[in-house]
């Protein structure tokens, strides 16, 4: 009995210690246990934080055509404008989120994009005119400020690498113009891509309500701070249908630190790589564990990644530490980073892991642009052309990777536009001579074939047409 009362202690001590270590893993997060717990409120929370949150109006004047002709030179020279256009006003709502007292807004671009007039209203009431800081349309994010003399309430942007699925969240914003409303839900996944037809692919998936008017709102975590800016509905019938998408914040910070500095336009970093998606199959052939990751295709000969000995076949699963889930994973990763900084990518080959450094610069202008516009008796006439670099392709939204001679701009009622010759079209070839610089293109519809027999690469796809 002696032996047994000395020995309880101990056991009583190691329980202790086995109990103990999931309670402090836990402490920082907790489920409701109590009545009391269920019956908690987000009022206190929404009362700190709601006034940083603002509505955001903009308004545009668009000429309505009464003419079906207007535009075209040949009615317009027998029968001239004898149907003015009209000039009509149309507005639009959103909504934004105040970051610095001094009155930075941030909020989406598509909801001030065109703007002649944009406007922000407080939660009180009080309106203020604003001016665009800095705007991305491919990130879907402006910077705007707002002109007031006083201090304004502010939202703090927190990290949102540290949120995870199940983690509590509020949005806040104007749906369908009724006024500010709080929705709460959870976060129901991260990194998702292919949400918007634009190239950015790494959003916050939340089942807070999300509807028309919310996009600019904050998306909140439970400390008050800002996680993402509220973007984008999963919706057949433009309604919340328990999925919504936000920018994470971390996005924001960058872009935001962007438009402190002054910079006109947005940059992200030149990597001289294209990307695909690791598959199921790809995972299998390369003896990969977790079907993710970025698969390198193919380098730039002298670019970044090609320096820093990043070859085709390898698979970059992680940016300092931090999952690659897949390419456009990858793009924000390494655009969160910032330019000039230095990155260790996790890089595996033939099954093994390594670490690779890579150092994030700007697009490069590898060769002149050359800029020329196109006239004559040519197919190719008001067509504005140059010569594609990775620095002229990022300027344009194109792969960085693209070479040749590219259509920057196409005049309205031109012959280019009426043959139907979009800009980005990059011209290959024209009755059978490779087309490789602006020079050559314009030394070559300088002759009078019989024809013209063109090659052109449009959205990766080659489409020959021919024009007598």
């Amino acid at each position: 009995m002696r032996g047994l009362k000395t020995f309880l202690p101990a056991v009583i001590a190691l329980a202790v210690v086995v109990v103990a270590v999931p309670l402090v893993a836990q402490e920082a997060k907790t489920v409701p246990e109590t009545r009391q717990e269920m019956q908690m409120s987000f009022a206190p929370l929404v009362k700190k934080t709601h006034g940083a949150v603002v509505n955001v109006y903009a308004e545009r004047i668009v000429q309505r055509r009464t003419n079906p002709f207007a535009g075209d030179p040949f009615f317009e020279q027998f029968f001239g404008q004898r149907f003015p256009n009209r000039t009509e006003k149309q507005s639009s709502l959103g909504s934004g989120v105040i970051v610095e007292a001094n009155g930075t807004v941030v909020t989406n671009n598509h909801v001030i994009d065109g703007a002649d007039d944009i406007k922000v209203a407080l939660s009180d009431g009080r309106e203020y005119p604003v001016k665009v800081v800095l705007k991305d349309e491919r990130l879907d994010l402006a910077v705007l400020k707002i002109d007031a003399k006083e201090e304004l309430p502010t939202l703090k942007i927190a990290d949102s690498d540290k949120i995870e699925v199940g983690d509590l969240v509020l949005a806040i914003g104007n749906p369908f113009g009724v006024g500010q409303t709080v929705t709460s839900g959870i976060v129901s996944g991260l990194a998702r891509n292919q949400v918007t037809e634009g190239d950015f692919g790494f959003f916050i998936q939340t089942d807070a309500s999300i509807n028309p008017g919310n996009s600019g709102g904050a998306l909140m975590n439970m400390n008050g701070e800002l996680i993402g800016i509220n973007t984008a509905i999963f919706s057949k019938g433009g309604g919340s249908n328990g999925i919504g998408f936000a920018i994470p914040a971390n996005l924001v910070k960058v872009f935001l630190a962007a438009a402190d500095k002054g910079d006109k336009s947005f940059e992200r970093p030149y990597v001289g790589a294209t990307f695909e998606p690791v598959t199921s199959d790809v995972a299998d052939a390369l003896g990969l564990k977790n079907v993710l990751g970025a698969l390198v295709v193919k380098t730039v000969e002298g670019g970044p990644a090609e320096k820093a000995g990043i070859k085709a076949g390898q698979v970059i699963t992680a940016v300092n530490g931090l999952t690659v889930e897949h390419p456009d994973a990858l793009n924000y990763r390494l655009t969160t980073a910032g330019l000039g900084k230095s990155v260790e990518l996790t890089v595996i080959e033939d099954g093994k892991q390594k670490e690779v450094r890579l150092t994030l610069g700007s697009a490069p202008e590898t060769r002149p642009r050359d800029e020329r516009v196109i006239e004559g008796n040519v197919p190719f006439d008001g067509a504005k052309v140059g010569n594609l670099s990775p620095r002229l392709a990022y300027e344009l939204g194109m792969s960085t990777e693209k070479s040749g001679v590219v259509i920057m701009q196409i005049a309205d009622g031109s012959v280019a536009q009426r043959l139907g010759f979009l800009p980005h079209d990059i011209i290959i070839a024209i009755n059978g001579t490779e087309v490789g610089s602006t020079a050559q293109l314009a030394k070559i519809v300088t002759s009078e074939p019989a024809f013209w027999r063109v090659e052109i690469e449009r959205n990766g796809q080659r489409i020959r047409q021919i024009f007598r």
